[in-house]
Parts: structure tokens; C-alpha cells; sequence
């Protein structure tokens, strides 16, 4: 291609003209500027936003945090179920706020905010729940939050009344003066009077349950005057009476990121330094990610004296989202800190986050995304290949597993499988990358677009059949190699029967299943739960275990009809396979990949004696 080729189509000037909304800065070069800076005064209206030490003081001038290292953590409060809950567009329903909480106590979570019980009966409901089942374990505390209004507390201690765990109430109010001027209609002292109205409230419909400890959070710490802060947040633990066996949690969130990260670091550790009652005060923080800057911010105001940090597990939450405790969590980790949590399948993790919150993670998202560990340069590829050698042979050498090992692979921050994952994307990322855009002619001419994963599985498939054969490959050449992979002849050990929804009215209660396992049929009643998982239930009970690991449901174009594509990632002998499933409905397809995955483990399962008779097979009684 030639610079000829490169303009052609373009309009006049450096960009061609394809950009006719910019506005390329046009004003002068500042006078002070260096010879090799030629960057331009822009349009933008900047002038309109003041920087932050024109709306806040921040008195701290002997710092200690800049000197000071991470070397435990703090206390993790996800708070996905309530603030993260309430950013969604589809807040979550009883079954995932159920499911989450279950991920959160899984993964080692000892303190959870739970919900918001006085703004919906859906977390009035769930804290319910926890009170009269044994959801919750005993060594988890339960966070419940309300504004600082009688009728709502009220409504908030209803809801914990019964609850066997350790309980804190979490009180809050916006003090930054655009907030309490605003949008509360409040000068300083009035603001005050409201919020010891409310702890006031809280004191004494629940002061006397021993097991109920109290929060209080100023709502727009960052933006709120110093002293005003520590006006506020004295007067809440006097009233609180908060001691060293009842302590108080101050929570300081960052309710709008600012400022750069040193100057939330500077408040919180002025803060922590001049705070009455410090010993018994737990300081908290809870940082947004409005610049970007959350992590930061939550890593320098523990080292300022926060002992506690609220956030949500993938950063999830309003505008653009909360601090992200798995990334909080696995920075530690790569620094040789246990973080105290598990995140040892960290693709259940993703999967469970993305299935609540009905958002996708994206790819290059730090630790959990489906690139983090992939090298698309051939040069990080090499050093990578290189330093894989050097740890297997590190290994040889001391006579020590290959997990055990420091850890020394460059451009990988920690080693894939201390997250659950292997090393495929890491080896095969050049073989999928250098034939001709493998997934890139499957989407153009199929208009179906796969998982990462299973584009490097195709292209190990693809890789082969090049090698043998030293063809070019067409669209064509990938769909056949792809239905010959993913959607060719296995063993027929599985047979689906009949599949059917089982209703009462216009609810559906259930569903009932029939297999025909090595030639005998098997039924199942399952309630409450969808065909696919009745699926997969059956075959449990008869010593298949299938293990999704994901489920992804497409379109496949040819010519002007298109087919539901299912494309299922299992876990199988140690390893992860992929299959899929084609029909014109959608339902016969996902069901046709479970089966054939089904089918693919049952070849592998060592063979056994199997005692198969026709007799139906109920779970949980008749739908």
C-alpha cells in the first residue's frame, strides 16, 4: 500500500477531512513551552470548571502517607447489593441479589452491605431473608443503609429485627456546601441539627440490640470543609457513644471524584490525625472512579489511615462506577500480600457479576478481563515464551512445583493460574492473529461474532489444518472447520428425549426431562429451574457432570435464512473443550450443546458399571 493508496478518499488537510466535528486546537503555543512541546491552546471551556483547592482547604502539610508501605489489608465492603445495585438499569431481582451475596460469602467477604431496605420492598425483602434463614454465616456482618430520616430508620430497623449476625446501620448525609445548599436547603449549623436528628433516631430505636453496631457517612467527604467534617463526625460518635467494644465507622467517601489521588490521601489522613474518639472510630472510605482514579485513591488513603474500604467487585456503580475490590484486592496480591479474599476462578467470578449486574466486563479490564493475559506483539510474545522457560526450568533446578515458585514472567503481573486460568491465550494469540483475521472473516461473512476464548480454541483448528494442507483460508474454509470442530459427529452415549416446561396457570413451575443414557432412558422433574439446568441435573445424577463454564447465545447467517447458534464452554478432564448447538430455535440449539458437551465427557469418563432403569427421577418433589 502506498501513501497514494492511504489518501485516497480523504478530503483536503492532515485528516482528510473526516473529522469535520473536531475543533483542532488553533491558539497559541504558551510562551514558556519547550521546543519539542508544539501543543496549542484548545477551545475547550475549561475556564468554566474550578480546580479543587479553590472549592476545598486541605490544611495537611506534614504528610506521613507518601513514606508509609501496603502491607495488609483492610477490611473489604463490597457494596454491590446496594450501591451498585442502585446504579443499574435493571436493578436486580431476589434471585440474583441472592446469588451474589452467595459469590460474596464463597469468596471470603466478612462484612456485605446488603441493601437499602427502606427505598424497596425487593432489599426490605432480602434483609428478611437473612433474618429468618441461614443464608448469612455467623462471622458475617450485615450492612444495612438509610438516610437520616425517622420514618426511614424506622423502616430499617423493622427490617433487621431478628437478624442473628453482627448488624451495622449505615446513616448518611450529603455536607458539601453545593449539596447541603442545593439540593437539602441548609446552611452548616442547620445540617447539623438534621443529622444529629437522625443519629438521634438511630440511637434509640436500635441502640439497645447488642448486636447492632453504627455507621455514619458525609456524603461528599472530598468537597466538604475540614473542619466541618470533623464538627460533624465528632458530634455523631459522642451521641453514638462510640468505644473501643462499640466502635463507629466513619465512612469518607469520594462521592465525586476531583481531585488527583494525593489530595483525597491528604484529607483522609488529616482527618485521622484530628478526629475526636479516634481509637474507637473505624475510618472507611469509599472512593468513586469519576477520574479514573479510584484504585489510586483507595490505596493512598489506606495508607493515610483508612482501616476499611467500600467498593464493588468490577467497579461496578453511578456514572463511572464504584472502586473495584477485585482490583484493590489482586494489587495486593502482586505484591506478595495475602488480600484475604479468594479470587482463585476468577472467570465464575466474572460470570456471576456479569449475570446479576447484566453488564459485560470488558476485555482489557485489569485481572478479569478476557485480554489481560494475552500478548498480541512478538516481542512480548518471545519474552513471554522465555520467561515461561526459565520458571519451568527454575523449577527443575529446586525440585519445587512450578505454583510455588516466585514469579518472574515479564509483561504478566501475576501468574494466570493463580486466577484459574490457563496459559492457551498466552501461546496461541500469534496463530490466531496471523492468518488473515480468523474471527473477522467468521463475523463478515457470517455476521456472527464468537467469545475470545473460543476465537483462540478456532484458531488452534485453524492453525492445523494451514499447516497441513499450506492453503490460504477462506470464510468458507473457517465455517467448515469450525462445524467440523464445534458442531461434527460424537459418540451418541446421550440422546435427548423430551424436553418440556411444566406450567400452572400462566407461571411456569418446572421442568420435565427424558435422556436415553447408553440406551436406557432416564427422567427428571426439576423445580424451578430452566430447561438447560434441568439438563444438566439429570446428567448429575447419573454421574456426568457438566460443567458450564460459558453459555453464549448467537445468530449464524447463510444467505437470507439465519440459524441459532449456541457455543458452550465446559470443563472436562482438567481442561476447557468447547461445542455448540445450531437449530432454528434457539431452545433446541442450547439444548443440542449441552448434549453434545454431555456426550464428549461421557466418551471420557472412564467406563463403569451403570445401573440405568426407566423410572422417572424427581428433584425437590413434582413441579
Amino acid at each position: 500500500m502506498t501513501a497514494g493508496d492511504l489518501l485516497q478518499g480523504g478530503g483536503p488537510g492532515p485528516t482528510g477531512g473526516r473529522f469535520s466535528t473536531m475543533r483542532t486546537p488553533a491558539g497559541a503555543v504558551p510562551v514558556d513551552a519547550p521546543w519539542w512541546n508544539r501543543q496549542r491552546r484548545s477551545q475547550m471551556p475549561s475556564h468554566r470548571y474550578t480546580n479543587v483547592f479553590d472549592r476545598v482547604d486541605v490544611p495537611l502539610v506534614d504528610r506521613d502517607w507518601p513514606t508509609r508501605r501496603l502491607t495488609a489489608p483492610p477490611l473489604w465492603v463490597p457494596v454491590d447489593l446496594r450501591d451498585g445495585n442502585q446504579a443499574l438499569a435493571e436493578p436486580m431481582d431476589p434471585e440474583r441479589k441472592r446469588r451474589f451475596f452467595e459469590l460474596m460469602v464463597a469468596m471470603g467477604y466478612k462484612e456485605i452491605e446488603v441493601g437499602y431496605p427502606s427505598a424497596s420492598q425487593t432489599d426490605y425483602s432480602f434483609v428478611r431473608l437473612l433474618a429468618e434463614s441461614d443464608l448469612a454465616p455467623p462471622d458475617v456482618t450485615v450492612v444495612v443503609f438509610t438516610p437520616a430520616r425517622r420514618d426511614l430508620i424506622e423502616r430499617t430497623v423493622e427490617a433487621i429485627r431478628g437478624v442473628r449476625n453482627k448488624v451495622v446501620i449505615h446513616m448518611y448525609t450529603a455536607t458539601a456546601p453545593t449539596w447541603r445548599q442545593t439540593v437539602l436547603g441548609h446552611d452548616r449549623a442547620s445540617l447539623l441539627d438534621l443529622i444529629l436528628r437522625g443519629a438521634g433516631d438511630v440511637m434509640s430505636l436500635a441502640g439497645d440490640l447488642d448486636n447492632v453496631r453504627f455507621e455514619f457517612s458525609p456524603e461528599v467527604y472530598n468537597l466538604t470543609e475540614p473542619d466541618y467534617v470533623l464538627d460533624v463526625c465528632n458530634a455523631v460518635t459522642t451521641l453514638w457513644d462510640a468505644t473501643l467494644d462499640r466502635p463507629v465507622i466513619l465512612n469518607l467517601p469520594a462521592t465525586v471524584e476531583v481531585a488527583t489521588p494525593n489530595v483525597y490521601a491528604d484529607q483522609i489522613e488529616y482527618t485521622h490525625k484530628n478526629l475526636s474518639r479516634r481509637e474507637s472510630v473505624i475510618l472507611s472510605v469509599h472512593p468513586h472512579n469519576d477520574r479514573g482514579t479510584g484504585i489510586a485513591c483507595a490505596e493512598l488513603a489506606v495508607l493515610a489511615g483508612a482501616q476499611r474500604v467500600e467498593g464493588c467487585i468490577l467497579g461496578n456503580g453511578e456514572r463511572t462506577g464504584n472502586v473495584d475490590l477485585a482490583v484493590l484486592a489482586l494489587n495486593l496480591h502482586a505484591q506478595g500480600v495475602d488480600p484475604m479474599v479468594d479470587f482463585s476462578d476468577i472467570d465464575e467470578i466474572r460470570r456471576t457479576v456479569e449475570y446479576c449486574n447484566r453488564l459485560e466486563t470488558h476485555p482489557r479490564h485489569p485481572y478479569a478481563g478476557d485480554l489481560v493475559h494475552t500478548a498480541f506483539s512478538g516481542t512480548h510474545q518471545d519474552a513471554i515464551k522465555k520467561g515461561f522457560a526459565e520458571h519451568r526450568a527454575r523449577a527443575q533446578r529446586t525440585g519445587l512445583p512450578e505454583a510455588e515458585l516466585e514469579w518472574r514472567v515479564p509483561y504478566l503481573p501475576i501468574d494466570p493460574a493463580d486466577l484459574g486460568r490457563n496459559y492457551d491465550a498466552v501461546i496461541r494469540v500469534n496463530s490466531q492473529s496471523g492468518k488473515g483475521g480468523i474471527a473477522y472473516l467468521f463475523e463478515t461473512e457470517y455476521g456472527c461474532s464468537l467469545p475470545r476464548r473460543l476465537q483462540i480454541d478456532l484458531a488452534r483448528h485453524v492453525q492445523a489444518h494451514t499447516d497441513a494442507t499450506g492453503a490460504e483460508v477462506s470464510a468458507h474454509d473457517v465455517m467448515t472447520i469450525f462445524e467440523h470442530a464445534y458442531l461434527g459427529n460424537v459418540p451418541e452415549t446421550i440422546e435427548l428425549v423430551t424436553l418440556e416446561s411444566v406450567t400452572h396457570g400462566n407461571t411456569t413451575t418446572g421442568t420435565r426431562v427424558t435422556l436415553r443414557i447408553h440406551g436406557a432412558e432416564v427422567h427428571g422433574a426439576f423445580r424451578g429451574v430452566g430447561q438447560v439446568e434441568a439438563i444438566i441435573a439429570l446428567l448429575a445424577e447419573h454421574d456426568i457432570p457438566l460443567d458450564v463454564v460459558s453459555l453464549h447465545q448467537t445468530s449464524l447467517a447463510t444467505g437470507s435464512d439465519s440459524d441459532a447458534l449456541t457455543l458452550v464452554e465446559f470443563r472436562v478432564g482438567g481442561r476447557t473443550r468447547w461445542v455448540a448447538g445450531r437449530s432454528r430455535s434457539v431452545l433446541t440449539a442450547t439444548a443440542n450443546a449441552a448434549i453434545r458437551a454431555a456426550c464428549t465427557i461421557a466418551d471420557e469418563i472412564t467406563p463403569r458399571t451403570r445401573s440405568l432403569q426407566s423410572v422417572g427421577v424427581t428433584k425437590a418433589g413434582p413441579p
